[in-house]
């Protein structure tokens, strides 16, 4: 039996995209012999559908995709995700479901049992978990049918009281399939191998593992469809970051047959080592040369998917000839094409001449189309209208500010006017920190580097400059600079950024305690500092603009933290 993973890139509640996309690939499949075509989970509707799924008549499309594509699986199996109503009147009015397609009809329907409530999932909200399992019978196989979360239950302290595999083996099936929407980071695909061989090693079946492609506004798909045989040898890998259709012939696979001691061998080939603890490689880690180009790829992604399920066509941003800006301008310029972004240079009269040079030299490189706006005129104006009630005051934080609000107020004016979108330029660093501006440099339609640590900001340029230079060599040399007063450098605000991204490293993702981190040797005073930081600018980024994720834990929606809590700050 050929058995083929058809990882697409869905668009959320486009029920007529997303199945036009799924009988292509039942079209490919046929077309390669395939006897099962096997999609990703939710796939009919797109991943996550949120509160759409609250609303009738979404359910009722996505059955009426789901009888569309049954037609076209007359002589095919088709494997898809969609909701499923639960008949019974306790407990949600939805499973999360995976259905068997065949000879024009509905063969079997699986449900979800493991659903995930942390991070950027939320789906007890909105689906009632399994309660019965049966494998699915097709062309004499006992398929174990499971859908993503389902195959993490498997550790030794695990989320959930009921893993579903454990409920199916006893039915002897001969292959396990999951179908998946998993998303990105920068170091889940090695996760994703070590969960399915573990799922290889406890059952020892052969494990077919689907997972979507594609972003969905701040969540990247990376793809990375997995067959492996039961011995525990990877036989196929889908594509990153990319569509693909990948097509396994069951039976040969089956044939590769190995020892118990060659299965062990290879189920513990190249196992990852944790997450890192040594304070001295957090940083080594975080700019790892394989981490900087999945981010990389998947900004890439996540800003072209974000503009093309828009319906947006050309973005703007403010280029200061700093990295933040340089690094989002080079990437948008990637993800749209440079004759589609515009950036603007609003120097002050603090603004060094090397910054403005440097900022037309990188638009030179990319070719992009940039316009020169000195604010000084506007920001002397807002001085002379607040002079009665600033008085004499010293010039402070007011003033820096309103250079940074006069620059997102020009930038917007054009946007407004021509019909751009605003990517935001802030990093992770600034935001963790609330080293930015409400209304001004943090104002945006999209975040680009909001989950990207200072120094990975830098190694991403380096990434980007690795066949020629295209960020010019003096932005990555130079201090980091905000360029609001006079030989102002960002770390007359805060701890140099190979330290403080340590601190937020270990705070935000690994939620380390402050002894914790002051064990690693990291001064308590400079700890404490950054944490407080972190916790009394929540408010900020409550109002902030979507963040593409690349990290483990990003701001937004996957980091609910209360802006007047007292934790910390």
């Amino acid at each position: 039996m050929k058995i083929a993973l058809a990882q697409q890139n869905y668009h959320i509640g486009n029920f007529s995209s997303n199945t036009k996309k799924i009988l292509e690939a039942i079209g490919e499949a046929r077309n390669q012999g395939a006897d099962l075509v096997v999609f990703s989970e939710l796939c009919v509707c797109g991943y996550p559908p949120r509160d759409f799924l609250e609303f009738d008549d979404f359910i009722n499309q996505c059955y009426a995709a789901v009888e569309t594509i049954a037609k076209e699986s007359v002589d095919i199996g088709v494997i898809i995700g969609s909701p499923a109503r639960n008949p019974a009147k306790e407990g949600k009015d939805l499973f999360n479901a995976a259905w068997l397609l065949y000879e024009g009809k509905v063969q079997g329907v699986a449900y979800k049992t493991c659903l995930p409530t942390y991070d950027v999932f939320d789906e007890y909200r909105y689906f009632e978990p399994a309660f019965e399992w049966n494998v699915l019978e097709f062309k004499g196989k006992k398929i174990a049918l499971t859908i993503c979360e389902d195959m993490w239950a498997l550790s030794e302290n695990p989320l959930y009281r009921v893993c579903p595999m454990d409920q199916l083996i006893g039915q002897q099936p001969d292959l396990m399939i999951n179908i998946s929407a998993s998303p990105f980071d920068y170091d889940h695909d090695d996760d994703r191998k070590e969960v399915v061989k573990a799922n290889i090693r406890r059952y020892q079946l052969p494990m077919f593992y689907v997972n979507c492609v594609g972003s969905q506004t701040e969540i990247v798909f990376d793809g990375g469809s997995l067959v492996y045989a039961a011995s525990g040898e990877l036989v196929k890998e889908g594509k990153y970051f990319e569509e693909d259709l990948v097509v396994v012939d069951l039976e040969e696979m089956n044939k590769q047959q190995k020892t118990p001691d060659d299965v062990i061998r290879l189920l513990d080939k190249d196992m990852r080592v944790s997450k890192i603890e040594d304070p001295e490689k957090i940083i080594d880690y975080l700019t790892a040369e394989n981490n900087i180009r999945q981010i990389h790829d998947a900004l890439i992604l996540g800003i072209r998917d974000y503009f093309s399920k828009m319906g947006f066509k050309k973005a703007i941003l403010g280029s200061s000839g700093g990295i933040d800006s340089a690094v989002t301008l080079a990437l948008a310029c990637e993800a749209l094409g440079k004759e589609n972004v515009r950036a603007i240079l609003m120097p002050s009269q603090f603004s060094t001449d090397h910054s403005v040079n440097d900022a037309v030299a990188l638009s030179q490189n990319l070719g992009n189309p940039y316009d020169i706006i000195p604010i000084k005129p506007v920001f002397d104006a807002f001085l002379e209208s607040l002079a009665p009630v600033f008085g004499d005051l010293p010039f402070g934080i007011a003033e820096e500010n309103i250079q940074s609000r006069t620059r997102g107020n020009l930038v917007m004016a054009i946007s407004n006017k021509f019909g751009y979108i605003l990517l935001n330029t802030s990093n992770k660093s600034e935001l963790a920190t609330g080293y930015g501006t409400l209304y001004g440099d943090m104002a945006g339609g999209l975040s680009v580097l909001g989950d990207v640590y200072k120094m990975q900001v830098f190694a991403l340029a380096r990434f980007i400059n690795r066949e020629k230079e295209i960020i010019p060599n003096n932005i990555l040399m130079k201090p980091p600079s905000a360029e609001l007063r006079p030989g102002q450098k960002d770390s007359d605000s805060l701890p140099e950024y190979e330290v403080l991204d340590k601190v937020l490293y270990q705070y935000i993702e690994r939620r380390k305690s402050p002894d914790d981190i002051i064990r690693m040797g990291i001064d308590d005073s400079l700890v404490q500092r950054v944490l407080k930081l972190v916790n009394t600018n929540e408010y900020k980024r409550n109002q902030f603009c979507p963040i593409i994720r690349v990290s483990a834990k990003a701001f937004g929606v996957g980091r609910r933290m209360p802006i007047v809590g007292k934790y910390l700050s």
